[in-house]
């Protein structure tokens, strides 16, 4: 029994200085999540990209369009923000804004709209039924609102963060602080 105890202890003790090591996220940590796993969608040229194409680097992801009056530009500054305070570091982050309005934004339109934000920065679409799969699969929320003779989207305004190696491990928040995406995206960034 008390051999147990004692092994038990240990075990407890090399647990604890274990998690110490981990970082402390401002967002919601999602690490170990069973969402978010991927997608497959295509970038303004037509080429078919996937998480894996990003291994090595820190991925910021978006839903939006480009038409979003306020969510979407505001996200997108705070990514260019971002990557400008983590200096040469920078280039170890790929911000990605996965389109839930593929009707009207071409990839000529998303080419345009991201390259404002910061010249890395890539758009992807796909076909609507990709999309909502794609959506699902992040459990993100978007539906087309009737405007008059038009329409906008309604859609949630997570930036899902994944660590070097492709896995989920943050949601931020849009009406968190711009520090928290800044100290989460460095803290990824710093892990081997």
């Amino acid at each position: 029994m008390l051999l147990t105890t004692a092994f038990a202890a240990a075990f407890g003790l090399s647990a604890c200085d274990k998690a110490t090591d981990l970082p402390k996220f401002k967002g919601t940590d999602l690490t170990g999540s069973n969402y978010g796993r991927g997608f497959k969608l295509l970038d303004p040229a037509g080429q078919t990209r996937t998480l894996d194409d990003f291994k090595g680097k820190v991925v910021m992801l978006f839903f939006g369009f480009t038409q979003c009056p306020d969510v979407c530009p505001t996200a997108l500054v705070r990514a260019a923000a971002v990557k400008q305070q983590l200096g040469a570091k920078g280039d170890q982050l790929q911000v990605i804004f996965i389109t839930v309005d593929p009707e009207r934004d071409t990839p000529e339109v998303l080419k345009a709209y991201t390259a404002a934000f910061d010249p890395t920065f890539l758009g992807l679409y796909s076909d609507l039924l990709t999309t909502a799969a794609t959506a699902k699969e992040f459990k993100a929320f978007y539906a087309k609102v009737p405007t008059g003779s038009s329409y906008t989207m309604d859609h949630s305004s997570f930036t899902y963060v994944f660590d070097k190696q492709g896995h989920l491990r943050i949601a931020l928040r849009h009406q968190q602080p711009d520090a928290d995406f800044l100290s989460d995206a460095r803290a990824l960034i710093e892990q081997n």
